[in-house]
């Protein structure tokens, strides 16, 4: 592991540290364990001692250190785990750059060969995204630059599961060591050193080398998913040279030993995690796939779209009709508003036939298992009925929740919402929602968690009182208990910074931050725009991701605006934003009205207690019920 140092030292001459580093980093045994993974011990070799590399996991180390009589594995958990995923085994030594065992190769053959392309397409890939990346700068913007600035925290990649290493980003945290490129070196080759994470941002961590202790002088940021960016031990297990940086060369005169020290019972990265990276990054979708989306110029309808380009699972659909491929749709492959050809007639929903008879060369359906799955429901009992009422997020103004109805119930648990007040004479602005969509509430919900109620457009009686409302227009309030009560361990909180999709203007990626969080409910504010343009999004939504997400899939990221902009918005520039944040190029809405929040009449309705701004997890009682 530390042969690299002992060659390509930048200054060969022999240097003396005081007595106090010699005392303070001894020599210890060259077989002594330098990291613990996963509760599996690797040992690297020194160079002089018999290697052996464990048949499970490909790392080498010193043979008598390995575990059992045949030295065949480098722990007990190797040992047991083989007999079981020998597959997986080969796989991870191959991607090392170890031979397979006998065994192993008996049992690899195509898998092998096709899970080394995909590496190898990772890789390639990385590094044309690099370049891509390099042609279209934001502006100066830092992730790293503004977090540390501001002491912002960022949301942790956990809390997306739909973005790569979502779901298996383990115990990467503040502390874990990494091999990285060294840049305080004046050698004409590339060569590498060991950094722990002083602090991780999304995606992003900030490094600090080994041996700098508390020196930050020469931290740096860094996708811990970047190409660059290595387990402990990849130098020794691909030949490539540790260096010291230059600025600590002549610190230690024994730095085996020092790192030896340093490292033993820190964590590294999993020896297989650029594969999982890679894995995580493939997309189901391809181009030329057909789709049907909502159009954007009636929402009540779909109608039929091509895959023009995918990118971290981001989909750019051009309408089929668009022969200059200029009308477009953005949205994420999870998205509620694409579905698999065919389902608008399934489910009884408006659809826009295409004036092309026939689908063009090259084009073909999307599989319709490629697409979210949907909760099922029974509608066989009580259920929800045309003209009920319910609050529901705006679509077209989606920082406010408004008083709403059911216009039409169609198949498979799927409605037709209108915003009350405001919608067109020809329907155009209903909506489609699922019964367990996380965008509609029942009568009461934002009373009960103190969220600005917008009433209908023109309604007389303020401040807006449901029991009113409802006696006036004759109607009834959905029932509480068809709603979507689920509030999942989200791990959100009030100030995370995250990046997030812009949904009145969709091919938009900006920087935001959580500001207000209802259970499952997200208020997401985009930096450096007023309040106005604030957005509610569910925690589960697509369209948000981690710091660094942009960087790492290619997308651009819009950073936020300039401090001198913040404070001297004009009114024209509030016109520009409104008019970008058209997604749905349909009826403008108004302005949400600014209510005082009054309590519901009490000898009329009462509540179950709930609590506002909900950073706890789990379920909660917070909808209204009405009185017998």
């Amino acid at each position: 592991m530390f042969d690299g140092y002992d060659s390509c030292s930048e200054d060969t001459s022999s240097s003396s540290s005081s007595d106090e580093s010699e005392e303070e980093v001894a020599p210890l045994p060259s077989s002594l364990p330098i990291i613990k993974n996963n509760g599996q011990v690797y040992t690297y070799p020194d160079g002089k001692s018999g290697m052996a590399t464990c048949e499970m996991c490909g790392m080498v180390g010193v043979r008598d250190a390995f575990y059992s009589k045949t030295k065949r594995f480098c722990s007990v958990s190797c040992s047991r785990s083989y007999s079981s995923n020998s597959k997986k085994a080969s796989i991870l030594a191959r991607l090392q750059g170890k031979p397979p065992t006998k065994k192993a190769k008996v049992l690899q053959k195509q898998p092998l060969v096709a899970k080394l392309a995909a590496y190898a397409q990772y890789q390639a890939t990385l590094q044309n995204q690099a370049k891509t990346k390099a042609a279209v700068p934001v502006e100066g913007f830092s992730w790293g630059n503004y977090i540390n600035s501001n002491s912002f925290t960022a949301a942790p990649v956990t809390c997306f599961k739909h973005a790569p290493m979502g779901t298996c980003w383990g115990d990467i945290a503040e502390g874990v060591r990494v091999e990285v490129p060294n840049t305080d070196c004046s050698l004409p080759t590339k060569v590498f050193w060991i950094a722990g994470i002083v602090k991780l941002a999304g995606y992003n961590a900030l490094l600090r080398y080994e041996g700098f202790e508390n020196d930050s002088s020469l931290d740096f940021w860094c996708n811990i998913c970047g190409s660059d960016i290595h387990p402990v031990g990849w130098c020794a297990t691909s030949g490539k040279p540790l260096v010291p940086p230059r600025t600590i060369q002549h610190k230690y005169t024994n730095w085996k030993a020092f790192l030896v020290k340093r490292l033993t019972g820190a964590k590294t990265l999993p020896p297989d995690f650029s594969q999982k990276v890679s894995e995580s990054m493939q997309y189901p979708f391809k181009t030329s796939m057909r789709v049907e989306v909502v159009d954007k110029t009636h929402l009540c309808r779909t109608r039929v779209a091509v895959v023009e380009s995918v990118v971290g699972g981001r989909l750019r659909l051009v309408y089929e009709e668009s022969e200059d491929k200029s009308d477009d749709f953005w949205c994420h492959m999870y998205s509620p508003l694409i579905h698999h050809i065919g389902w608008s007639r399934s489910i009884g929903h408006r659809f826009k036939r295409s004036d092309i008879t026939k689908k063009q060369d090259g084009h073909f359906d999307a599989p319709p298992h490629l697409f979210m799955k949907v909760k099922e429901v029974d509608a066989a009992g009580e259920w929800f009925k045309e003209g009920m009422k319910l609050e529901a997020i705006d679509p077209l103004n989606l920082s406010a929740i408004c008083v709403a109805t059911i216009r039409k119930v169609l198949a498979d648990g799927y409605l037709m919402i209108g915003i009350d007040g405001s919608e067109a004479a020809d329907e155009s602005d209903w909506f489609c929602y699922h019964a367990t969509s996380p965008s509609i509430f029942p009568v009461g919900f934002c009373e009960i968690n103190m969220i600005e109620l917008t009433p209908p457009r023109g309604f007389a009686k303020l401040p807006f009182k449901w029991f009113d409302y409802l006696r006036e227009t004759d109607s009834i309030a959905a029932p509480v208990k068809l709603f979507n009560k689920e509030v999942p361990n989200h791990g959100f909180h009030v100030g995370m910074k995250l990046e997030a999709v812009d949904l009145m203007e969709p091919r938009l990626v900006c920087v935001a931050t959580v500001t207000r969080i209802i259970h499952r409910l997200l208020r997401i504010h985009f930096d450096g725009w007023e309040d106005e343009y604030d957005q509610w999004v569910d925690c589960e939504s697509p369209d948000l991701y981690p710091v660094g997400w942009c960087q790492l899939t290619g997308y651009q990221l819009q950073p936020p605006a300039p401090q001198s902009s913040r404070d001297s918005q004009s009114s024209s520039s509030k016109q520009k934003k409104k008019a970008k944040s058209q997604q749905y190029k349909g009826h403008k809405k108004m302005t949400s009205l600014q209510l005082k929040e009054e309590l519901l009449d009490g000898e009329e309705y009462s509540f179950l207690q709930g609590t506002s701004d909900q950073e706890s997890n789990g379920s909660a009682s917070y909808y209204i019920k009405q009185e017998p």
